[in-house]
């Protein structure tokens, strides 16, 4: 039986999550994920490389998950790892009044990443069917109609060569509990800390049903859910980095061709330059 790759492993086919805390393909410990991080970011550095030269297709990843889920940490250490001027970061905060004046993906479309390019979105239009649906800022049928339009959106992405690659940081209450209280008892991180973030926690249950919602109602064969356990951040780096490198790998990007005649060329540059 050939080995399941992690997109397979982590893939969401049903309403079960694996664990927060649980490592259910690859890595163990966090020595072993560490020292891996360096041969995948050299795969992934060449792979986009190859992706910028084609500069006909790109990749979309969605970061989604609670407060203190990892979404910066992820992009720091995963995104990081790829050359910066082919990457585009867009952060969604709330609506300003601008934006609320248009389509709820009216913001988002104006982040989509050009071809050649990976994009990538801390949190985003999936911000428009969890808050809205906890905090009731929208009748059920529109809510009915935004799940409808992400996934007609995700589908355009897709026939325009973006391929979507979303993933839930699925965090657990008690490790977000710890990370909550570091950030309020360690100066060095007080900005990080909102009050709003308690608020949010005592909605626990609900979002959680909303993000089951989210995943169940958007979730298709082109753009699927992958569930990332982040409660140990060094197996959510690992996994979102792996799952990323399997993307651009069946992608397999090509840089195209050369108009010239590379023999040719050499001979011109011997010939003609001042060094001899």
């Amino acid at each position: 039986m050939a080995k399941k790759t992690v997109r397979e492993v982590l893939r969401v086919t049903t309403g079960d999550l694996p664990q927060p805390r649980s490592t259910p393909v690859g890595p163990k410990t966090k020595s072993d994920a560490v020292a891996a991080l360096p041969a995948i970011g050299s795969r992934l550095a060449a792979l986009q490389e190859a992706l910028y030269a084609e500069s006909t297709r790109g990749v979309l990843l969605v970061l989604q998950g609670m407060d203190t889920s990892g979404k910066g940490g992820t992009i720091k250490h995963v995104v990081g790892l790829l050359n910066p001027l082919g990457i585009r970061i867009a952060s969604f905060k709330k609506p300003t009044r601008a934006e609320l004046r248009h389509d709820f993906l009216w913001r988002i479309r104006r982040q989509v990443p050009p071809a050649g390019h990976v994009g990538v979105f801390d949190r985003s239009h999936y911000e428009d069917v969890l808050i809205a649906r906890v905090e009731n800022l929208a009748p059920r049928g529109e809510l009915n109609a935004r799940y409808t339009a992400i996934n007609a959106f995700e589908d355009e992405l897709t026939g325009a060569g973006i391929t979507v690659v979303k993933c839930f940081l699925h965090i657990s209450p008690e490790e977000q509990r710890e990370r909550l209280i570091a950030r309020l008892e360690e100066p060095a991180k007080h900005w990080k800390y909102n009050s709003a973030d308690l608020t949010a926690r005592a909605k626990w249950s609900a979002y959680q049903r909303a993000y089951a919602v989210a995943i169940e109602r958007c979730s298709t064969e082109e753009s699927p859910w992958y569930a990332i356990p982040a409660d140990r951040k060094w197996y959510r780096n690992w996994a979102v980095a792996n799952i990323l490198l399997e993307t651009l790998e069946a992608m397999a990007p090509q840089p195209p061709a050369g108009d010239f005649d590379p023999a040719a060329e050499l001979a011109t540059l011997r010939d003609s330059d001042p060094l001899g």
